[in-house]
């Protein structure tokens, strides 16, 4: 049963009425399913998620935060200036969406909490982490707040820099959700930063001292016993250690290629048994799997019965039909400005391998009929267009992000190597971590793949969030590396850094994981993407891997800026294997 064209937002209530009236049909089972039941489905799976969401994300990082600073008042210091970059980035882009702007759906939504959540806590942990080394050392509230942000915001600034560009970069994509999430996203980013730098300073000097308590500001960042110990190891043994490191990470990196990025079937769309599924399962036992969502075929009226006769004799068709010749004289099919709709009706479910191979032949048959001017349209038909325009939005975006952050490296860090390297540590980071989602997607769960989407998407934020806390350390190892020498800066930098990037990165990947509130399996996976590949970055990249390197490489990291520069503070930096 076909419904209008021009329903729009009344889709999902009209869907929703059939339901309602056929679900009291006596002795019989009813099914609803179609496009239009998927997009009712769609919208169910958002709908009254938001304030979920954001509830599940905000308590996550707040236990977090108590557990880890097992301070009364920081946490929700952190928190309120978060909510306040979150209400600002949902009053732009209100203001912009209204304006017809940007673009705003239920998923870019979600997605805009997340980041902004994420991204300004990540921030305010660096930011408060300098201003307790500060007011330990100066006393004065004031002081300390000016040469936190002095000392601060540059990697602040700079990280967010590399995230919002990475995700203007989805501006390129041709696929419409995707280029959506690009502006909100970078929207959100800049709002998270202006938070951190103009508004959570203000709470901290109103507070000062108590924002911690009852632990006591200290005059010097020693770091915790953990990671006094993992910098001396990082000292002693570097090739060792990066070697080690490097190793798990190939190894995982190998599987990445058995991922299947092509899209999701209905039945694995949702995480739960949602009534378009049940209604496509019911039909693929009783009818052909096609049959409630056909392809379509657009062709010259005077053509269609070629045009029909070649589509019939493509394998893996149980039918081919004009729309609307039944009852007409001659069984003629009606026209519209001289074309006519032909449904051919798949053997296979339309969302599956076999009617994408079938809607393939049936191009090529259609196509090759004289003078018809045939298109073929239909879900198949835009799934296999989806993913060879994602294939293609990988292909231009992923080097652009790439570009966009070796040039800000290379202003910040004033450098040539030590960015190539840091942007290949990551780029490692992602591809482990889509070994690892295929191992534990198509192994371990049986999902057929991943949205088309997903590797995209997984790549912008990985990568760019990625780099963040390699900016946050490295920035920290140069200013230690000006007074100290290259081996004494990363160990003092890994030393100050390393509780507040593990902090901030646990924040973040947690922060992430609470999109799997929506029953949907594309935001499951980024959920598992971002929070696996946050933790691997945090946890081996960043803590053992990047220094490890630094400290084996030495002075030459530097070249050509601080290599004079440390020269004098460094007698030797030759590394200890």
């Amino acid at each position: 049963m076909p419904l209008r064209s021009d329903l729009g937002e009344q889709m999902a209530p009209s869907v929703e009425k059939v339901r309602k009236a056929v679900a009291g049909v006596p002795g019989t089972s009813v099914h609803v399913g179609g496009p239009a039941a998927t997009q009712a489905d769609l919208k169910d799976a958002f709908a009254g998620i938001d304030g979920l969401l954001l509830g599940v994300a905000l308590g996550v990082v707040l236990l977090i935060l108590l557990l880890v600073y097992r301070s009364v008042l920081l946490p929700f210091v952190i928190i309120v200036s978060a909510v306040f970059a979150l209400a600002l980035a949902c009053a732009v882009v209100y203001v912009l969406a209204d304006r017809g702007a940007v673009t705003v759906d239920g998923q870019v939504q979600g997605m805009l909490s997340i980041l902004v959540i994420g991204a300004a806590t990540d921030y305010a942990l660096l930011l408060t982490a300098r201003f307790r080394e500060e007011l330990g050392r100066r006393g004065d509230r004031f002081a300390a707040i000016r040469a936190a942000l002095r000392r601060s915001a540059g990697a602040i600034v700079a990280s967010a820099a590399t995230v919002a560009l990475g995700l203007l970069a989805l501006l390129l994509s041709d696929l419409t959700n995707t280029r959506a999430l690009g502006p909100v996203g970078a929207i959100g980013i800049a709002c998270a930063v202006l938070g951190t730098l103009t508004f959570l300073p203000a709470l901290l000097v109103v507070f000062g001292r108590v924002a911690y308590w009852p632990a006591k500001p200290r005059q010097k960042a020693e770091g915790h016993a953990v990671w006094q110990k993992v910098a001396a190891a990082v000292d002693r043994h570097p090739r060792r250690i990066w070697l080690l490191s490097l190793l798990p990470l190939v190894v995982l990196a190998a599987f990445m290629p058995t991922l299947r990025a092509e899209g999701l079937p209905m039945d694995e769309t949702f995480v739960n048994d949602a009534p378009s599924v049940q209604a496509q399962r019911a039909l693929s036992e009783h009818f052909p799997g096609g049959a409630g969502d056909p392809a379509v075929v657009i062709a010259r009226a005077d053509r269609a019965d070629q045009v029909v006769r070649a589509a019939r004799a493509v394998p893996g068709v149980a039918s081919a039909a004009p729309v609307g010749a039944a009852g007409r004289p001659g069984g003629a099919p009606p026209a519209v400005d001289g074309r006519v709709r032909i449904d051919v009706t798949l053997t296979g479910a339309s969302d599956g391998e076999a009617a994408r191979r079938t809607v393939e032949r049936l191009r090529a048959a259609v196509h090759a009929v004289p003078d018809a001017g045939a298109m073929v349209g239909g879900r198949t038909a835009q799934l296999i267009d989806t993913q060879d325009t994602a294939t293609r939005d990988r292909n231009v975006i992923a080097p652009v992000v790439l570009a966009v952050i070796l040039v800000i490296l290379f202003a910040l860090l004033r450098a040539v190597l030590l960015p190539l390297v840091l942007v290949a540590t990551v780029a490692l980071g992602y591809f482990a971590t889509l070994g690892v989602t295929a191992l534990v997607f198509q192994g371990l769960l049986g999902f057929s793949g991943t949205d088309a989407s997903v590797p995209l998407y997984g790549f912008v934020f990985l990568v760019a969030l990625g780099v963040d806390y390699n900016i946050f350390l490295m920035t920290r190892v140069r200013e230690e590396t000006l007074r100290h020498g290259t081996r004494e800066g990363i160990r003092r930098g890994l030393t100050a850094t390393g509780g507040v990037i593990t902090s901030a990165g646990v924040v973040l990947a947690a922060t992430f994981a609470a999109l799997v509130v929506i029953p949907l399996a594309f935001l499951a996976q980024i959920a598992f993407i971002v929070a696996f590949g946050v933790l691997l970055d945090t946890l081996v990249i960043r803590s053992l891997l990047v220094p490890a390197l630094a400290r084996d490489i030495g002075r030459a990291a530097w070249w050509p800026t601080a290599s004079d520069e440390v020269a004098a503070a460094a007698p030797s930096d030759h590394a200890a294997v």
